[in-house]
């Protein structure tokens, strides 16, 4: 019977969405939330990024545990994509939507489709507005610990580059975090910063560019850690090996296995675990079915320096 109501108020919900031109209004009938988690729909950034294959993992996880089913769908970085992935999802009758948002706003208007269907909205990495409640790594802190790390291995002075990323919420924050530490080393200047798209590539080509324009640098801080492997590839072909320290934000396998390779300038990570978020995110989901939402709308998990030295003691995703 459960289905059956909501399937109903489901359909109701489609048709108004595409009546309406997808517009929204006050006076619309809103569909009761799920007595079950039977339906997992999990939306991520982009795929081809070991960060959301984790989340995945965790995602089947959880489901398995709840005897429940998931569906993945990847966005390839594209708002568009991910709106209309939250109109199939409604289509469907999922009961639970993880997302990991694109754009922080823009998904909002989805986000507030799929909850008026029924359907509880967790957001995981990055805030989404008007989401129920967002699992996130404490990015301030994450950027925090990373460049104590850089800072303190460059004995506290010298030129440093920030590779920084797409203007997501958390990539703010980790920035943010790490210029938290800069007024403790007076020694440390930052003689370049500029955005890569958050993979490896741009993170090369970015780090590239800087180098060309202040050679004289001795260390670099990745927001992420495919940004920081090229940041990594830019400081080995420019010659710069021994001269250059790098760290980033993730402890991803990539990230471990270049702290794991010899000689290598990448010297620290702070850990992310996008498995766990998601983990925690279907618990809150099962929490809000039994009538018991969460104290606070943002879970922040801890983040944690792995090291060179450190590396063989850490976990992983």
């Amino acid at each position: 019977m459960k289905r059956t109501v909501r399937r109903v108020a489901l359909a109701a919900t489609a048709l108004a969405v595409l009546g309406a031109g997808a517009c929204t209004s006050g006076d619309q009938d809103v569909a009761a939330k799920p007595t079950k988690i039977e339906k997992i729909g999990l939306m991520v950034q982009d795929m081809s990024n070991p960060f959301f294959s984790s989340m995945e993992k965790g995602a089947k996880e959880s489901a398995a545990a709840i005897g429940a089913t998931v569906n993945t769908q990847d966005a390839q970085l594209d708002l568009a994509n991910q709106n209309n992935q939250i109109d199939a999802f409604i289509q469907q009758g999922v009961d639970l939507i993880v997302v990991s948002a694109v754009d922080e706003s823009g998904l909002q208007p989805g986000i507030e489709r799929a909850k008026r269907a029924g359907i509880i909205v967790v957001a995981v990495d990055t805030p989404a507005k008007g989401a129920d409640a967002v699992i996130m790594t404490d990015a301030v802190q994450a950027g925090e610990k990373s460049c104590e790390y850089l800072f303190s291995q460059l004995g506290g002075k010298g030129n440093v580059l920030l590779v920084d990323g797409t203007p997501i919420q958390t990539i703010r924050d980790r920035i943010t975090g790490c210029e938290n530490v800069l007024p403790k080393y007076p020694g440390i200047k930052v003689v370049g910063h500029q955005a890569s798209k958050n993979d490896r590539a741009s993170g090369l080509m970015v780090t590239t560019d800087m180098l060309t324009a202040t050679p004289d640098v001795q260390g670099i801080f990745g927001m992420n850690d495919p940004s920081a492997l090229g940041a990594v590839l830019a400081v080995e072909q420019g010659g710069k090996s021994g001269q250059v320290k790098v760290t980033g934000v993730d402890g991803s396998p990539e990230g471990v296995s270049e702290l794991q390779r010899p000689g290598s300038p990448f010297v620290g990570t702070a850990t992310q675990n996008p498995a766990e978020m998601v983990r925690q995110a279907v618990q809150v989901g099962q929490d809000i079915v039994a009538g018991k939402p969460p104290q606070q709308r943002t879970i922040l998990i801890p983040s944690e320096l792995v090291t060179r030295e450190s590396v063989g003691q850490y976990a992983g995703w």
